[in-house]
């Protein structure tokens, strides 16, 4: 089950990076900062931490 949750938890990277290719590519071709993107690439690096840190403690209480 714990693999799982580590499987997940590199989702979120690459979830961060596709909203990462997303707001440079639209930047590039518009010149337009899509924040909402940005955002979520923000959140998605968060959560990918924020998992990483509950996975230790996870393993730690086993």
């Amino acid at each position: 089950m714990n693999k799982s949750f580590k499987i997940f938890q590199y989702a979120y990277l690459i979830f961060a990076v596709v909203f990462l290719y997303q707001v440079v590519n639209k930047y590039t071709i518009t010149g337009v900062v899509d924040y909402g993107s940005l955002l979520l690439a923000g959140a998605a690096i968060f959560m990918f931490f924020f998992r990483q840190r509950f996975n230790k403690k996870f393993d730690n209480k086993d």
